[in-house]
């Protein structure tokens, strides 16, 4: 949960927070990404709920991220967290990327204790080409409901990948 100020009619996240009801596991690497993620979100994001601004709603806006059915709950609220809508967004397209994502971070976390720089460069370069993959993947299913750029979609999928974390 974080917070930030800031003047009316920004498009932007300034407060987020994940449904700790929906992690399930975490470890010390998970919890530094989901840190790193939330404080380069808030220090700069696009966020515009299309519905929403149409409907005159302007941000900066609250945002909580949680998994229903399998789907992606993203609650969108103003400063006085009064529900502006409620988005659902199928995850079936992004499971492989998860996958993917979470195996090639095991990979990375590993390579970091005992592989040699240039190994961890390569595991890292494969790493970023998942979650920008993803990341464009995001912007894609987000198209026509949320404006955002691809480096907010690359932190929300991060995000998103916390979500998914079981033991």
């Amino acid at each position: 949960m974080t917070d930030s100020a800031s003047s009316p009619g920004d498009h932007r996240i300034a407060h987020i927070e994940l449904d700790e009801e929906t992690i399930i596991w975490r470890n010390a690497d998970i919890e530094q990404e989901r840190r790193i993620a939330i404080f380069d979100l808030i220090e700069e994001n696009l966020f515009k709920p299309v519905r929403a601004a149409e409907r005159g709603a302007a941000g900066p806006y609250r945002l909580t991220l949680a998994v229903r059915d399998g789907r992606l709950l993203m609650r969108i609220a103003d400063q006085d967290d009064q529900l502006l809508e409620e988005l659902l967004l199928g995850l079936a397209r992004f499971r492989r990327p998860i996958r993917e994502y979470f195996a090639i971070c095991d990979s990375y976390y590993q390579a970091i204790r005992k592989a040699t720089p240039m190994e961890i460069e390569t595991i890292d370069m494969a790493r970023r080409g998942i979650h920008n993959r993803a990341a464009e993947l995001l912007v894609e299913r987000l198209e026509g409901k949320i404006e955002t750029d691809f480096a907010t979609a690359r932190r929300l999928f991060t995000l998103i990948c916390v979500l998914h974390i079981k033991g």
